[in-house]
């Protein structure tokens, strides 16, 4: 290893990732020259048979709230209208094909991981694209300047999948159980945990800070 990996583990459907995307966008940009970056996705919702999202929705129309005082994020009027609808929504929650087209857009820009998991979470979150529809995803294929054939190709690929759950049992050999967790790898087998659960700006580098001096 020639840098520390910063290890941002994130599941595309966290509500907490969500308002914890501007403190790792913040730490991404500070670190960028003395860590490298990558982004893993946790897999947390992947039920064995299509769960609608009536199954969640009362939980999340509390536990929203909480995300928005302590984060000051925003959730956005089409994404909650699923929340508040659920006897109308259409929505059956699956952290799958995102992880697999954050896999695929890693290939292609190794670096913006970060912000790209977080293009997906405003996409989810604030703009309310069901993240299991192909077609969420064509405007950040605009954005990155990515073709759309060759994205749908991969995502609808087995390559993709297979690194997808890859990193789900990754998640499990780290012993992640909730999302997010930020690690630090400063060595091939040496993991040091600076975030579980949602952590502000400032205690975040104050505690990575503290391991890349101690590594060091």
């Amino acid at each position: 290893m020639n840098k520390p990996v910063l290890l941002y583990c994130y599941d595309a459907y966290c509500g907490w990732c969500y308002g914890f995307s501007p403190v790792i966008k913040k730490i991404a940009g500070h670190y960028k020259d003395r860590m490298d970056m990558e982004v893993l996705s946790g897999g947390m919702v992947l039920p064995e048979k299509p769960t609608h999202i009536s199954a969640t929705a009362n939980f999340i129309s509390k536990a929203y709230h909480n995300v928005e005082d302590l984060t000051g994020i925003r959730f956005g009027s089409d994404y909650l209208w699923h929340i508040n609808n659920p006897g109308d929504s259409d929505w059956y929650p699956n952290s799958e094909k995102p992880a697999i087209a954050l896999c695929i857009f890693k290939e292609y820009y190794p670096g913006r991981a970060v912000e790209f998991a977080t293009d997906l979470q405003y996409a989810l979150h604030y703009e309310g694209r069901d993240l299991t529809d192909d077609e969420a995803y064509r405007h950040l294929l605009e954005k990155y300047s990515i073709q759309p054939e060759i994205f749908y190709e991969k995502l609808a690929g087995e390559e993709y999948k297979e690194m997808a759950y890859y990193e789900f049992s990754l998640m499990k050999q780290l012993q992640v159980t909730g999302y997010p967790c930020v690690f630090v790898q400063t060595g091939e087998l040496k993991f040091v945990m600076v975030a579980r659960g949602y952590t502000g700006y400032e205690d975040l580098k104050e505690r990575i800070d503290k391991v890349l001096v101690d590594s060091q």
